[in-house]
């Protein structure tokens, strides 16, 4: 198996440029929502860690400790379900992000869409929404390009 893989940004930058400029529309888009950063990197980061996508994971748990969310809280999204360190909010939009993940298998289930709608505007359901989208293309590129994500220098 080889490790060298087309890098999609690179050979077709304009269609790479093109999912860069949705992401800061989605980005603009979840701010003029009233998304604040933390909810938005739950997301990005649980999109990333349910497609097994290291690198936008890496990336995310960067921006989520600039802004502001501590060790314990990102290392219990993965079990957010049992955690009781997520408000009604980040809950929802945790199982929006799982029902983005998982598209393909269900669509977007009714109990999800009901239960997450009944907590968020539509706005702010667009445009987490969204964000589900972008994160979930960009998790694709980077993991059939095996993106490397090397041992950070020990201090």
């Amino acid at each position: 198996m080889s490790e060298k893989r087309v890098h999609l940004s690179k050979t077709q930058p304009a269609a790479y440029q093109a999912l860069d400029a949705l992401s800061k529309t989605v980005g603009d888009a979840l701010r003029e929502a009233g998304i604040p950063d933390r909810l938005k990197e739950l997301v990005m980061i649980h999109c990333s860690q349910l497609n097994g996508c290291a690198y936008c994971t890496r990336i995310h748990v960067d921006r989520a400790l600039a802004a502001g969310i501590d060790t314990d809280t990102l290392m219990q999204i993965t079990t957010w379900r049992e955690s009781h360190v997520f408000d009604e909010r980040e809950r929802a939009a945790l199982e929006l992000a799982e029902a983005f993940t998982f598209v393909s298998e269900d669509g977007i289930p009714d109990d999800v869409y009901n239960r997450v709608g009944s907590i968020f505007t539509e706005q702010e359901y667009a445009a987490l929404s969204w964000g589900c989208v972008s994160i979930n293309a960009f998790n694709r590129i980077v993991i059939a390009g095996r993106y490397p994500v090397p041992p950070r220098p020990t201090a």
